[in-house]
């Protein structure tokens, strides 16, 4: 089998050659590349020891020297270079105490999570599969190199990468390796909040993502790591628009999205808040007032314990306050759009909408709610296109400009009077002239002056 090495991972290969060590591309790329896809990053590993890796390259970091790696730039590209190595005992469930370097390539992937991994591969040698990774790749299966309890209670992070790599590449988990992550599954409370959400956000992004989730459902994964999640299942009220339980909801909803990482977090927590705000009518239906802001709330308690940065989470908290499509037979004005826009913000908007669909086609009659959605989308699109006013400084006056014209000092008046001018432009934006907002603001001072005096 003859695989395509990029001419700068070749030449690096080649030094290691030159200077009597072996070097091979190993793991995740060698994979790729099996699969006719083009890998993020290649990983190589080396007999050479960390010092000798320094020591053969002009540009190297030493990023791991105690594990034995080495990031070697090329081109100003990094590559990250491993000693082959065992290691050691597992303490913690996430790392070993301890590694040791070695100079066969098979200790080396003997270590290795599963067999699809565990696969070497240079110009000089071939493919290094001593695990049968070649064929479970072919039979499209996730299976573990040896004993899948030792190998989960090695790393318990590995439970979740069968399970996303199960996600990625459309596999199945092999029977031992899957009954073993439900032996296991409790490992999951020692791996930190951040591998956790690198992991769940994969899944999330992955072109399987509702398998994924049903997965962590099955093996008991999701009640440890999105445990507001895991109570969604089989909660099932009885309401006017669709009856299936919450949890199976909003799995067609993700499956109504596109592989966008703040839309699936979207997706995924849009309906949380529900469990908590059901009100039962007399005709034995039930509603859930104000379940977006809840679930709002609850979102951002959820990201901020998986340690998601403030962005993400304010841009997924403000798509989700908003998703609900109400008063269908209302159609808004460009104004109300525009403090739509200004809540969500203009590069959350488009998402906004694509998860209102999502949602709405989750149900029983979808049409009506569909024609509000895109008339607000197609009145956003002319708003945007148009660069009409939205927030303050697209006022065509300033606080400075008003203090001077009309003798005031710095206060929150200023800014009062700069509110009173977007609202008044948001409704209509033809008044957005230096004239016309100056007469506005004498006009709001005479009737401030009326109702004081």
């Amino acid at each position: 089998m003859e695989l395509f090495i990029p001419q700068d991972v070749k030449n690096i290969i080649d030094k290691f050659y030159k200077n009597e060590h072996r070097a091979f591309l190993v793991g995740g790329c060698v994979r790729d590349s099996i699969l006719q896809t083009i890998p993020n990053d290649y990983d190589i590993t080396t007999s050479a020891l960390p010092d000798e890796t320094i020591n053969l390259f002009e540009k190297t970091i030493p990023t791991g020297l105690q594990h034995g790696t080495v990031t070697v730039l090329i081109n100003k590209e990094p590559y990250e270079v491993t000693t082959f190595r065992t290691d050691g005992d597992y303490k913690d469930n996430r790392r070993p105490d301890s590694v040791l370097f070695v100079s066969d390539i098979v200790e080396d992937l003997s270590r290795r999570d599963f067999t699809i991994n565990a696969l070497a591969y240079n110009h000089y040698d071939g493919l290094i599969d001593c695990f049968n990774g070649l064929k479970d790749i072919e039979s499209k299966i996730i299976k573990c190199v040896g004993n899948p309890d030792k190998r989960f209670n090695e790393d318990a992070l590995r439970m979740l990468r069968a399970i996303r790599f199960s996600c990625q590449l459309d596999f199945i988990i092999e029977s031992e390796t899957y009954e073993s992550i439900k032996r296991n599954y409790k490992l999951v409370e020692n791996i930190s909040s951040e591998r956790v959400r690198d992991e769940l956000c994969k899944i999330l992004i992955s072109q399987n993502s509702t398998k994924g989730l049903e997965l962590l459902k099955a093996t008991r994964i999701l009640e440890i790591i999105l445990p507001d999640i895991n109570n969604l299942v089989e909660y099932t009220p009885k309401c006017n628009n669709h009856n299936r339980d919450v949890f199976k909801h909003t799995l067609k909803v993700i499956d109504n999205t596109y592989s966008n990482l703040i839309l699936r977090l979207s997706a995924l927590f849009h309906d949380v808040g529900k469990i908590n705000t059901m009100t039962f009518l007399e005709n034995g239906h039930c509603y859930f007032p104000k379940h977006s802001i809840e679930s709002a709330i609850m979102t951002k308690s959820i990201l901020t314990k998986l340690a998601f940065d403030n962005i993400t989470i304010n841009r997924v908290c403000s798509i989700i306050y908003e998703h609900l499509v109400l008063n269908v037979s209302y159609m808004p004005t460009d104004g109300e759009i525009k403090r739509l826009i200004n809540k969500v913000g203009s590069e959350n908007i488009s998402l906004l909408y694509d998860l209102q669909r999502a949602d709405i086609n989750a149900l029983w009659d979808p049409v009506p709610f569909l024609k509000k959605v895109d008339f607000m989308n197609e009145r956003t699109q002319v708003i945007l296109a148009n660069k009409e006013p939205l927030i303050i400084k697209d006022l065509n006056i300033t606080g400075t400009f008003l203090m001077s014209e009309l003798n005031l000092k710095p206060s929150k008046l200023i800014g009062e009077l700069l509110n009173f001018l977007l609202e008044k432009v948001l409704d209509n934006s033809s008044l957005n002239t230096k004239s016309t907002l100056l007469q506005l603001t004498k006009d709001y001072l005479n009737h401030l002056s009326k109702i004081t005096s």
